[in-house]
C-alpha cells in the first residue's frame, strides 16, 4: 500500500519568493526518483506564505531514500532561513 504524505510549510514573509523558488527546484528531480507515485506543491489561497507538498510514495523506504538525496538537503539545510517555523510533516496511510 502507498505511504501519503503531507507537508505543511510556512515562509518568512519577506522570503516568500525564494522559499517558493526553492521549493520548486525540488519538483523535477522528485519526481524521477524511484518510489515517487506523486510530489505536488500547492500554495494556501488566503496566506501566500503556506506551503503545502502533497505526495504519494510506494513505501518508506523509498521516502527515506528521498529524504536522503542532495536535492532535499540543501534545501533542509536553508530551513532556518526561509521558512517561519519547522515544517510540519505527517505520514499517512489510506484507510478508505
Amino acid at each position: 500500500m502507498a505511504l501519503i504524505v503531507v507537508a505543511h510549510l510556512t515562509s518568512k514573509p519577506e522570503k516568500v519568493e525564494e522559499t517558493r523558488a526553492a521549493l520548486e527546484g525540488l519538483i523535477a528531480p522528485t519526481r524521477a526518483e524511484a518510489g515517487c507515485i506523486k510530489y505536488e506543491l500547492h500554495l494556501n489561497n488566503a496566506d501566500p506564505t503556506r506551503f503545502c507538498f502533497l505526495e504519494e510514495w510506494t513505501s518508506d523506504a523509498a521516502l527515506d531514500e528521498h529524504l536522503a538525496t542532495p536535492h532535499l538537503q540543501s534545501l533542509v539545510a536553508r530551513v532556518p532561513e526561509l521558512l517561519a517555523s519547522p515544517p510540519d510533516i505527517g505520514r499517512y496511510t489510506l484507510i478508505g
